[in-house]
Order: structure tokens, then C-alpha cells, then sequence
């Protein structure tokens, strides 16, 4: 089934169709909204939105449009959506706690913590520099964090990461060097201290 094929038999509800795309996007959805979200449970179920979505709303996919980018679009706005939410409710949690409602200290600091976890594509040996990586990341802006991981991470060129954000090369290219900019000054301390061991 070539990708015109797969479209068509979205479009008619065909569960073949569907099944396919998800074969065919699954990874690279769940890689890209880990990337983000930095959260495998959540990934997770961010990945099943998207899936949802992409079937929900395949009417108004134009056939002028690029299948593969149309998708990295759908995920890394849901990524960023549900990236927001949670950091929304943290803060929430934060300002309750400070004011002697609800949560108890422990818990708060479980909240304020995100959990350990592991990108696929991350060698064993590499774990430890890529989770200052990852950390580095989440402090970046919305537009730098989906370049940089849609780029670095996915592998995707410039062009095609112009088209899922909706903006230009050069803007794409702008947000790039930025984000390495911003990168190289929060992981300089970590490779100094490398160095030096």
C-alpha cells in the first residue's frame, strides 16, 4: 500500500489503512514526544492522541500536503500541549504547597522531580550525558525544544522541519543556532567537570 493508497483508505475508515500508518509512525511519533514530554507513560499516551487525531481528522489532510510532516506537526503540538499542562500543574501544586494547602513535602518533591527514563536511542554506556542532554532540553523554548529535537534527534532536514512548524528555513535555521547556543552555555559546566575526572 503506497502512501496515496494508505490516505485513501484512512479516508474510508479502513482499520488495514490505520493499522499500517501506526506500524509505519509509531516510533518516530513516541521518539519525538518523549523527546518532549520527557516522560515514558506519558509519550505513551500522547502517541495514542495523535493516532487518534490523525484518523479523526484525515478529511481535512490536502493531498498537496507531506503525510510524514502533517503527523510530526500533530505530535509536537499534542507534546507541547500536554508538556504545558503538566508543568501548569506543577507550578499549581507548588503555590498550594507554599500556602499550607494539599500536597505534603514528599509528594511535592515527587511532582517537582520528573522520573528517570531512557530515549530508544540512547547506547547504555551514553545514558548518564544523555540525560544532562535531555535536561538541557526541557529548559529550551517551546520552537527551539521541536526544532532541535525534530532535527538532532529525528533526524529530520531543515525543510521538512520548516514545514511541520509552518515557518521558514531560515527560521528554522535561527532557531537552531540558538538552541545550540543556549545548550553549549547550560552544558558547560558538565563537560568541564568531564574533563577534569
Amino acid at each position: 500500500m503506497d502512501i496515496t493508497e494508505l490516505i485513501d483508505g484512512l479516508k474510508q475508515g479502513n482499520r488495514t489503512a490505520f493499522r499500517q500508518l501506526v506500524e509505519m509512525y509509531q516510533d518516530r511519533v513516541y521518539n519525538t514526544i518523549l523527546a518532549i514530554v520527557q516522560q515514558p507513560e506519558e509519550a505513551e499516551d500522547v502517541a495514542q492522541e495523535v493516532f487518534v487525531q490523525v484518523f479523526k481528522s484525515i478529511e481535512q489532510f490536502g493531498g498537496e500536503q507531506n503525510l510524514t510532516a502533517w503527523i510530526y506537526r500533530i505530535a509536537t503540538t499534542k507534546a507541547l500541549e500536554a508538556y504545558r499542562k503538566r508543568h501548569a500543574r506543577k507550578r499549581f501544586a507548588f503555590l498550594t504547597n507554599l500556602f499550607g494547602y494539599g500536597d505534603d513535602e514528599a509528594g511535592l518533591a515527587e511532582k517537582l522531580h520528573p522520573v528517570e527514563w531512557v530515549h530508544p536511542g540512547v547506547q547504555l554506556e551514553q545514558r548518564e550525558r544523555a540525560g544532562v542532554l535531555f535536561g538541557a532540553i526541557d529548559k529550551l523554548p517551546d520552537g527551539q525544544k521541536v526544532a532541535f529535537t525534530l532535527h538532532h534527534i529525528e533526524g529530520l532536514p531543515y525543510a521538512q522541519i520548516a514545514e511541520v512548524m509552518q515557518t521558514s528555513v531560515s527560521a528554522v535555521e535561527s532557531l537552531l543556532h540558538r538552541a545550540k547556543q543556549k545548550l553549549r552555555n547550560q552544558l558547560a559546566p558538565f563537560y568541564q567537570n568531564d574533563k577534569q575526572d
